[in-house]
C-alpha cells in the first residue's frame, strides 16, 4: 500500500469559475486532507461547507476575517467515490458550499480527486472476506471492480469485444459488523463518469435487483462465493459501441436472512426442457425457493406502502462507478444496426 499512496497524483479541477475561494489537496496514505480559505461571508455559514457529506474537521477564523475549513478523512468515508481502473486507483468527491439543502444546487463547487498508480499484482480480497472493526452502518466499505475471464483476479484489459461477458465483482467489508448480504439493487451503463440529467444510460439491473439485461441478452448472476460479495457476469451491449463507458450502480448491504420484492438478486434463467421447450423464469439467486419475489420483475417492485424517508436504513448504501470500459465491434461480433433509444437520467428514478 506504501508504494500505492507515495505514487499519488492530485488532480483538482474547479466546477465553478465564479468562486475565488482558495484550496489545498493532499492525497495521503489512507485519508485525504482538503483546506480551504473562505471569504469572511461565508464564515458564519461554516456549517453549510461539505467535503461530500461531512462538515469541516476543524474550522477557525483568519485575523484577515476570512475563514479555513479543514477536512481530514478517510478515503473510504463522506460518500467519496473510488474507481478502479486496469493501472489506477481514482477517488473522487465535490467540496462544496450548500447554503440550502439539497436537492437545490450547491453554489459553489469544486470537483477533487486523488488518482494512486495501483501497485504490482495488487488484487482484491476475493477469498477472504476481511473482518476488522467496524461502527454501526458508518464503518461499511464498498468493493467494485472488474475481473479477468478466470474470475482469479483483476482484468489486464478494459477492452471487450461485442457480446463477450464483462465480469464484474462487488463486495462488502463485513469488518466486526453482522454477517451481510451484498445486493446491486440497480445499475446503469453511461458514457460519463458522473451522471448528469441528459446522459443516455443503457439500464442493466433494474426495478430494486432484477438482471434486465439478462432477459434481453445472456448475462447473469454467479454463484456466490460469500454473502458479502457478488459476481455479475455481464454481456456486452452494442451501447455507446467505441466509446468510454461506465458502469454506475447502486450496492446495498443487507440482512442476508431477509428477503422481499425491494431485497432481492433475481436474474433470468433460460433453460432447455425435456422434450425441447424451452424454460424461461426469473430466479432469486440466494434462494430459488423464494422465487416468488422476482415475479414483479416484468411490472413494479414498489412495496404496497411505501416506507417515509426516515424509516430508510442509513449508511447500507453507496453508489459505485466502474469504468473506464470499452466494447468493440469486429468482424466476428458485428451485428445490423437498429435504432434504440436510451432513456436519460431523468427517466430512471434512483439516479435523480
Amino acid at each position: 500500500m506504501s508504494l500505492l499512496w507515495q505514487c499519488a497524483i492530485v488532480l483538482a479541477v474547479v466546477a465553478a469559475s465564479a468562486a475565488n475561494e482558495d484550496f489545498n489537496v493532499d492525497c495521503e496514505k489512507h485519508s485525504i486532507k482538503v483546506t480551504w480559505k473562505v471569504s469572511p461571508e461565508l464564515v458564519e455559514h461554516a456549517a453549510r461547507l461539505f467535503l461530500g457529506h461531512c462538515v469541516p474537521s476543524t474550522f477557525s477564523v483568519l485575523p484577515t476575517g476570512e475563514g479555513m475549513a479543514t477536512f481530514h478523512y478517510n478515503l473510504n468515508g463522506c460518500a467519496i467515490k473510488k474507481r478502479v481502473t486496469c493501472k489506477k486507483h481514482i477517488y473522487s468527491t465535490s467540496l462544496t458550499y450548500r447554503p440550502n439543502r439539497k436537492p437545490k444546487p450547491a453554489v459553489i463547487s469544486h470537483h477533487i480527486k486523488c488518482v494512486y498508480i495501483r501497485p504490482e499484482g495488487w488484487i482484491p480480497p476475493f477469498l477472504i472476506p476481511a473482518y476488522g472493526s467496524a461502527e454501526g452502518h458508518g464503518g461499511l466499505v464498498f468493493h467494485m471492480a472488474l475481473l479477468n475471464e478466470d474470475l482469479t483476479g483483476l482484468a489486464k484489459s478494459s477492452l471487450f469485444p461485442l457480446g463477450s461477458f464483462i465480469p464484474i465483482w462487488a463486495a462488502v467489508d463485513q469488518k466486526d459488523h453482522q454477517p451481510l448480504l451484498l445486493l446491486l439493487e440497480e445499475c446503469v451503463a453511461a458514457t460519463t463518469p458522473e451522471l448528469q440529467s441528459a446522459s443516455l444510460v443503457y439500464p442493466i439491473i433494474t426495478n430494486k435487483g432484477c438482471l434486465a439485461d439478462g432477459k434481453t441478452g445472456n448475462s447473469r448472476f454467479l454463484p456466490r462465493y460469500h454473502s458479502s460479495a457478488i459476481l455479475l457476469y455481464l454481456q456486452s451491449f452494442k451501447f455507446a459501441l467505441g466509446e468510454e463507458v461506465y458502469i454506475h450502480c447502486k450496492l446495498v448491504a443487507w440482512d442476508p436472512e431477509v428477503f422481499d420484492i425491494e431485497k432481492k438478486a433475481c436474474h433470468y434463467i433460460k433453460e432447455t426442457g425435456d422434450q425441447l421447450f424451452f424454460i424461461h423464469r426469473w430466479e432469486l439467486l440466494d434462494d430459488p425457493s423464494q422465487s416468488d419475489l422476482c415475479k414483479c420483475c416484468d411490472s413494479s417492485c414498489k412495496p404496497r406502502l411505501k416506507r417515509g424517508v426516515d424509516s430508510e436504513p442509513q449508511g447500507l448504501v453507496q453508489n459505485s462507478v466502474l469504468g473506464p470500459l470499452t466494447i468493440v465491434e469486429n468482424s466476428e461480433t458485428r451485428i445490423p444496426s437498429e435504432f434504440v433509444k436510451y432513456p436519460t437520467v431523468e427517466q430512471v428514478d434512483w439516479l435523480v
